[in-house]
């Protein structure tokens, strides 16, 4: 049974206002939460020990002379960047793409992977095997558009983020709540529920390789974004589940990313925010000159 959050007093939100893409925050605050995530709830600058990621999810998007090229331009864009840059880019170009970002400091993700073999008759099926082979640093696990489009329940993916972990790849796990959960006040109980599930049987040492990345899926690819204030209190609330469910130090140490309508407008506000630590970008990674932006936010 997964533990309903409690102590947290949220609000419902008008569907007008959501569509006029300004968010409201849920009503709690900072004190609710663990000593060591209320400490920091400051700036920007009292976590930059912690790694920041930038990774561009692709989607199924671009033919392959578009793919090579927009991987040339991320690995030039990436050479000034203040943070880890990857690129999830669809399975026919992964190792064309690999080529193109050689020589850079570009990671290489996949957007899926087949949980329960290595090898065998499971026709159309990647294992983590393949992907590894050619040389992916990153596989995504739990993205929205596979949770509702492609059937993948919590236990799916988790079993996909240990044959992630398994394989010695690193799992960018996604999470995230619909606009009605969000409106009735669920955000924070589906959240604890995809974490609990998700990572079930993942220890501290496996942490390390494990990337959250919280998309609220009302805002993937519409044009809504949160506001960092909303941004920044989702955050905060999945670091304090880090430190309830594991540690202090793995709470500290996790990289959290934003998804959702991230754009060159509004990244610089975004990665400002103290818990917020990079970027899932969908829309805006398939044109060079916005990612670059992206990739080389400015610090606040």
């Amino acid at each position: 049974e997964i533990p309903r959050v409690t102590g947290v007093q949220t609000c419902a939100l008008p569907i007008c206002k959501m569509l006029s893409a300004v968010i409201a925050p849920l009503s709690w605050n900072a004190a609710a939460l663990p000593a060591s995530a209320s400490a920091r709830a400051g700036s920007r600058a009292a976590v930059d020990m912690r790694e920041m990621l930038i990774a561009g999810n692709w989607k199924m998007n671009t033919l392959l002379p578009e793919a090579v090229s927009l991987a040339k331009e991320v690995a030039e864009a990436a050479k000034n960047s203040p943070c880890d840059v990857a690129v999830c880019a669809p399975l026919p170009y992964l190792t064309a793409v690999k080529d193109a970002l050689k020589g850079s400091k570009v990671g290489l993700g996949a957007q899926d992977c087949y949980a329960d073999a290595d090898a065998g008759a499971f026709t159309g099926a990647t294992s983590t095997a393949m992907l590894e082979s050619v040389g992916c640093d990153y596989v995504l696990s739990g993205h929205s558009e596979r949770r509702a489009i492609f059937g993948d329940s919590d236990e799916m993916v988790n079993a996909k983020t240990l044959k992630i972990l398994k394989q010695g790849i690193k799992c960018i796990l996604c999470i995230g709540e619909l606009k009605e959960e969000r409106e009735s006040g669920e955000t924070f109980n589906v959240l604890n529920t995809q974490l609990t599930k998700g990572l079930k049987g993942v220890d501290d040492k496996m942490m390390k390789e494990i990337v959250i990345a919280y998309e609220p899926v009302w805002a993937i690819g519409t044009g809504l974004t949160a506001t960092p204030e909303v941004a920044q209190e989702t955050h905060a609330y999945v670091r304090s589940w880090f430190t309830e469910n594991y540690s202090d130090a793995i709470a500290d140490n996790v990289i959290i990313q934003y998804g959702g309508s991230v754009n060159a407008e509004n990244v610089d506000e975004l990665m400002a925010c103290p818990d917020i630590d990079g970027a899932l970008v969908g829309g805006a990674s398939l044109k060079g000159e916005s990612f670059s932006a992206i990739c080389n936010f400015k610090k606040k």
